[in-house]
């Protein structure tokens, strides 16, 4: 039996055809996944659901004659940078419920949403606005919110009672920063920050697959996908172009390969204490580059039914090389 990947961090920039490859593998039999892409079948965190949530927050903030909370406006970026540090705490905090098989079981999931986003951001250092909320006004928030975030819990229960053996967790996210900027990205943009904010336990299980697509093509494609209903939607949001320039502008993922010790990975140094001491950990992640600057993957938004050959053969094959690359 080939190696089974226990973990990868499916990172790009939006709209370059994760979610698109999360669809076309789950298209696969089993069979094909484990032979031709050394994935067992899969398990899925997303940090996307949490960036719309947080606008849905804001617009029901907005609606009660409050200002944002998150964002400097429906399609604007965050208000402050760190929250995408934030986001990657609460993938942490996924991870760790998938781990443990939990159970959320809570009255109101919308609530809960809201303990998380502030006890996420406490983690790195910025204001808990959901906890100075009035309560009856916390009340009407969460009421309106309540179907979203109850159907997002229920997923994440129902992936956490799965049996993990076997399994590949692929944790998607999209990072970057704005155009025209030097290298290294300053913190909190890009990929380093990511690494650096990731648990653990993660990084010590992870394998990085990068879809690479150049920023000009990322802005076209994420033109070409967005719906006017698609916000909720993993394959058919679309980024406002604020954001697309300011923070997505380029990304870190070639220029940390390039910096890498050793060929083929992502080096990662992280500062941990125990017992009062301080030592430097270093994690070598295995990285592969999926060349997708050539599109192979936007048929995959269709219907199965209308995929061609040819396109099928392009992109099975790309993703191969790819994942052979992290497996050996």
């Amino acid at each position: 039996m080939s190696q089974i990947l226990d973990t990868i961090l499916l990172f790009s920039l939006p709209a370059s055809g994760k979610s698109e490859v999360r669809r076309y593998l789950a298209s696969l039999t089993p069979e094909q996944c484990r032979n031709d892409f050394h994935l067992g079948p899969t398990l899925q965190l997303d940090d996307y659901p949490y960036v719309h949530l947080m606008h849905r927050l804001d617009d029901e903030l907005k609606a009660h004659g409050l200002g944002y909370a998150y964002y400097h406006g429906p399609n604007r970026p965050f208000r402050d940078n760190w929250t995408w540090a934030v986001l990657i705490e609460l993938l942490n905090e996924d991870h760790a419920n998938l781990m443990a098989s939990r159970q959320v079981e809570v009255a109101s999931a919308a609530q809960h949403l809201m303990d998380r986003l502030d006890a996420a951001h406490a983690k790195v250092g910025l204001a808990q606005p959901m906890g100075d909320l009035p309560h009856r006004l916390r009340l009407k928030v969460a009421q309106a919110l309540e179907a979203e975030c109850r159907r997002e819990l229920d997923a994440l229960n129902r992936q956490n009672a799965q049996d993990k053996t076997g399994r590949t967790l692929v944790i998607e996210a999209a990072r970057g920063g704005a155009h025209g900027s030097a290298f290294p990205l300053c913190p909190p943009h890009g990929y380093e920050t990511a690494f650096q904010t990731l648990s653990p336990v993660i990084l010590e299980r992870a394998a990085v697959l990068y879809v690479w697509v150049d920023p000009a093509e990322s802005r076209r494609k994420n033109l070409e996908r967005g719906r006017p209903d698609g916000q909720g939607s993993i394959l058919h949001h679309s980024v406002p172009m604020e954001v697309m320039l300011g923070q997505y502008g380029c990304d870190d993922m070639g220029w940390l390969m390039e910096q890498s010790d050793r060929p083929g990975t992502i080096r990662i140094e992280r500062i941990t204490s125990q017992n009062n001491a301080y030592s430097t950990k270093i994690y070598h992640l295995p990285v592969a580059r999926f060349d997708n600057r050539g599109d192979l993957t936007t048929f995959v938004r269709t219907d199965e039914a209308l995929w061609q050959p040819a396109a099928v053969e392009a992109l099975h094959a790309g993703l191969k090389a790819a994942f052979d690359s992290l497996a050996g």
